[in-house]
């Protein structure tokens, strides 16, 4: 059995076969062509009827000169021109809005397209030109109110970039650039006191060539203007040499350190004396609330590095020291808005921010002291309160903080009056001023202007954490926002004469 071959026989199994019953008398093929037939349609249906039946409309292009015009359609925002978006079938109505122009409204009848909406939608265009209204400087100073903002938020990095928040602004002024010449330019030297960065320096000469172009592209002609306001500019500011060599490029700052008229205007700003005073001393003192106030006779506050130009101080009374624990609390019995306890309401309107007041911050150290976790606002509404303590015969003057200018005047004069009995000024706590902060505070500009540009922080003066020597101590700034709240901020006000307010 082992030795014989075996034949083994292989056999195929028939294949499986499916075999389709007719349907309704209709053979397989029939019937299957008719199904397939009805899935195409109905894919069809979908992908080219169904969208323009169940969602009728056009896509509406829009392009408005100048762009950046705000649109909303029967009330509601849809964007900024230029802009491409889907309007349903029908009438529709349209507003444009944008600073500096006057709005525009109008109605656009919307058609619909059934075939093919969904590769081939209907496009609607939409063309309209803005017109300038009365006051078309309102955009610039929008513009340049943002550029102030950013200028705060440091040099720009390839991770993140900054808007041109004031070329954009000169850019939407357009026409009304060349009639209202003389303002626009106040406006961009205002803004100008926030140009710290290349980025904003950028921004800065790109808004100069637009106003002086109406809005457009720069001509050759424009350009050779600009730059001749430029230089003219650059050359009556002190201090705008040290301002170029520390924002232009290594290169360009290589070539401005080395000129003749960097090294002449560095030359001045040393040879100026530490200060200058019409009168010898103070001539009195006077006693407000709870506070002992000294006078400081006007005069002039010499060039320094804060201010590279003299600047003319007028009299004024300050307060002998930093508002004091006990002399806000008399303030706080007359005006309890103001009380801790009420903290939240103020930071809901944006008046105090966090820590207001707390015991944390040294609020009750009793170490003789400023108060401190004090807003830039509370400060003011103490300054407001006090103002109203002030004798008929003062009728002309008000309680304020002080400005950048009087501070410093008032902190270098008291180091030779022996007898001042101003205490503090330059010591251990900042303390908040007037004014609102700008980078570049020694370029003038007109208080309208300034007023429109503001700024998002108030300044600050004094020597918290400053270990170097007291004349680098009185002219050092800092800033914070105003409902700031810092356990190394105080304040102390000053008698000054009113003055009218910007634009009165």
């Amino acid at each position: 059995m082992f030795g014989k071959n075996r034949r083994i026989e292989h056999q195929n199994s028939p294949e499986d076969q499916v075999r389709l019953k007719t349907l309704a008398g209709l053979r397989p093929g029939v019937y299957l062509a008719v199904l397939y037939s009805l899935a195409v349609l109905i894919i069809l249906y979908f992908i080219l009827l169904h969208p323009g039946v169940s969602r009728p409309g056009s896509v509406v292009a829009l392009k408005t000169e100048p762009a950046g015009a705000a649109l909303r359609v029967d009330g509601l925002y849809q964007g900024a021109s230029p802009a491409r978006i889907f309007v349903p079938q029908g009438r529709h109505r349209f507003e444009l809005v944008l600073p500096g122009y006057a709005p525009l409204e109008f109605e656009e009848e919307i058609r619909g397209r059934v075939f093919g909406s969904l590769f081939f939608p209907l496009i609607h265009r939409v063309e309209k030109e803005l017109t300038a209204d009365a006051d078309a400087a309102g955009a610039l100073a929008l513009g340049a109110a943002d550029y102030a903002a950013w200028s705060f938020a440091g040099e720009p990095t390839a991770a993140w970039q900054i808007p041109l928040s004031l070329s954009t602004g000169a850019y939407r002024s357009g026409p009304a650039a060349k009639t209202r010449h003389g303002e626009m330019n106040n406006i961009l030297r205002a803004a100008a006191r926030f140009g710290s960065t290349k980025a904003a320096l950028r921004d800065l000469i790109r808004a100069k060539a637009l106003i002086d172009n109406g809005g457009l592209s720069p001509s050759p002609g424009s350009l050779f203007r600009s730059a001749g306001d430029l230089i003219g500019f650059l050359s009556e500011t002190p201090g705008a040499a040290a301002w170029l060599a520390d924002t232009l490029p290594p290169e360009a700052a290589a070539l401005v350190s080395g000129s003749a008229w960097y090294q002449k205007q560095l030359a001045a700003g040393d040879e100026a004396p530490a200060a200058e005073r019409t009168a010898p001393g103070p001539g009195g003192r006077l006693r407000l609330g709870p506070l002992g106030f000294t006078s400081v006779p006007g005069g002039i506050l010499a060039q320094s590095q804060v201010f590279p130009r003299t600047s003319a101080v007028e009299s004024f009374w300050i307060s002998e020291t930093e508002v004091s624990a006990g002399a806000f609390d008399a303030f706080l019995i007359a005006r309890p808005q103001w009380e801790s306890r009420n903290a939240e309401s103020l930071r809901e309107q944006g008046l105090a921010g966090g820590g207001y007041l707390s015991g944390d911050g040294g609020f009750r150290r009793g170490d003789g002291s400023g108060i401190t976790q004090v807003s830039w606002h509370a400060a003011r509404a103490f300054c407001d309160w006090l103002s109203g303590q002030l004798p008929p015969s003062m009728a002309d003057w008000e309680v304020r903080l002080p400005t950048e200018a009087e501070w410093e005047y008032a902190a270098k004069s008291a180091r030779g009056w022996a007898a001042s009995g101003i205490r503090g000024l330059g010591g251990g706590l900042w303390e908040w001023c007037e004014e609102p902060y700008a980078p570049l505070n020694f370029i003038e500009a007109p208080a309208e202007a300034r007023a429109a540009t503001g700024s998002p922080e108030r300044s600050l003066r004094g020597g918290a954490g400053i270990t170097s020597g007291s004349a680098a101590r009185l002219e050092t700034r800092a800033s914070l926002p105003p409902e700031s709240c810092s356990p190394l901020v105080s304040f102390r006000p000053v008698i000054a004469r009113k003055t009218a307010a910007p634009g009165a």
